[in-house]
């Protein structure tokens, strides 16, 4: 009984230290809302105005930041959208488009950040070339 508790003992005493010892993993990043790859919704989702300011990589998240008219942009509609189709070249390319319904009434200029989770453009090899057609913006997305 006694050599029970010692073994036991020092399973516990192991696990604490391998628990302790791991190193917490800060590089993965959550994204504000998923892309979306539909060709119809690629062509037929709202276009209302909106200027793209910037977009940039952080891991498997696109974040950009875009402005528009509005009130608050509190009740606006943003999608990202894939057309679906890979563009066969080197590296391939994907076409995207933010997507702003903007009922807003208002003539302040607001401006937002938001980041989509774009793990599911990922193609064979190590890389694709990501089109915002509606910034003209062209960003190497490596994986």
């Amino acid at each position: 009984m006694k050599v029970l508790k010692l073994l036991l003992g020092t399973i516990i005493i192991g696990l604490t230290f391998t628990y302790c010892d791991k190193e917490t993993d800060n590089s993965s990043t959550v994204c504000d809302k998923s892309l979306i790859v539909d060709k119809d919704q690629y062509n037929t989702e709202p276009n209302d105005q909106l200027t793209i300011i910037s977009a940039e990589l952080d891991n498997d998240c696109l974040k950009i930041n875009f402005a528009s008219s509005g009130c608050s942009g509190s009740s606006w509609e943003v999608k990202l959208i894939d057309s679906g189709i890979i563009l066969y070249s080197d590296p391939p390319q994907r076409n995207l488009r933010l997507s702003l319904k903007n009922q807003e009434l208002c003539d302040a200029y607001i401006e937002k950040e938001i980041t989509f989770d774009i793990s599911d453009l990922q193609v064979n090899g190590d890389k694709v070339l990501l089109n915002l057609t509606n910034s003209g913006d062209q960003i190497l997305y490596e994986y």
